[in-house]
């Protein structure tokens, strides 16, 4: 039994001296040999390789914790931490922009801003990019943080202006403009006296919303809002299977196509998706024509849609 195992511990270390082991997708790593592109085009491209590494990595960096400073399983020690706070007792500098600019033009160290609890008022001065490029899709704004909020903003573009990714949001007196999509991800996200503006030359849809389960605690609701613009609009696609949207005392133009919402060419969304309107005016807002798997909310069923407890706002929201 000795002279067997010896054998297979001789075999097992030619195959991983081999420059084409057959087992990496597995863990064992291919040596950048000659064969490295021969084993490649057996098993995946060289950039499908690559992708496949990377979309790991992402799914590693993912699943861990970011707090910097608390329960974080990625602690990861700066060469040196900046503190910001009011009270110059207590912290290096007293706003985010001088401590942004105390930093070298090149900076080769990975430093720490570390900002304490309090109110901040900061210019932040953007050039703005002329949007709407004919035959262009750009995304205008991400955003991918949790507990995220935005007073008086304009996002600009056209389609897929603002991807709403991940997290808790809160929109309020902001401008959004675009054609197709321009409001869509899969964030939790409440939309409060915000006017959504339209430039679609033909078609167009406002909000392309992509809860994927049940389970997703995520969705849009635009309370007290206009929706104003050009073409013919509808309020959302169902990007997502179990996409949930409402709009309630929001005001509507007649852009709006009386349909209201589209299934993205999938008919089995209609089952599952979550569509509705709630005391909303103008000549878009009609239910009557509306496709017969949105719905027309009570009071009972619009209420944990239309205040700030939608997005757990008493939580975080300090404005």
């Amino acid at each position: 039994m000795p002279s067997l195992q010896a054998c297979f511990i001789a075999l097992l270390v030619l195959l991983l001296n081999a420059g084409d082991a057959t087992c990496h997708t597995k863990g064992i790593r291919p040596k950048r040999s000659g064969a490295w592109g021969k084993q490649l085009s057996v098993n995946m491209t060289q950039v499908q390789y690559s992708e496949q590494q990377f979309m790991k990595w992402v799914d590693f960096v993912g699943s861990l914790k970011h707090s910097l400073f608390r329960t974080a399983k990625n602690k990861l020690f700066p060469s040196y931490t900046l503190t910001v706070d009011r009270n110059p007792a207590y912290g290096d500098f007293t706003s985010i922009q001088d401590a942004i600019d105390s930093l070298p033009m090149v900076n080769l160290v990975r430093v720490v801003i570390k900002v304490h609890a309090g109110v901040y008022t900061e210019k932040n001065t953007t050039p703005v990019p002329p949007p709407g490029a004919v035959g262009k899709q750009a995304v205008a704004f991400r955003i991918s943080a949790d507990t995220a909020a935005f007073v008086g903003c304009k996002f600009l573009g056209a389609q897929d202006t603002l991807y709403d990714h991940l997290g808790r949001h809160y929109y309020k007196d902001c401008y959004i403009e675009g054609s197709v999509d321009f409001i869509f991800g899969n964030g939790l996200s409440l939309f409060e006296n915000c006017q959504v503006h339209a430039i679609a030359p033909i078609i167009g849809a406002v909000t392309a919303q992509g809860r994927s389960s049940i389970l997703d605690d995520t969705g849009f609701s635009f309370v007290n809002c206009k929706v104003t613009g050009s073409g013919a609009l509808y309020l959302g696609r169902a990007w997502g299977p179990f996409s949930r949207v409402v709009f309630a005392y929001t005001y509507m133009d007649n852009i709006i196509i009386p349909k209201g919402w589209y299934n993205w060419g999938d008919p089995s969304r209609e089952m599952t998706v979550f569509y509705g309107q709630y005391k909303c005016t103008g000549p878009g807002a009609s239910f009557a024509g509306r496709v017969s798997w949105s719905r027309e909310l009570t009071d009972e069923e619009a209420k944990p849609f239309i205040s700030l407890t939608f997005i757990d706002g008493s939580e975080w929201i300090k404005i």
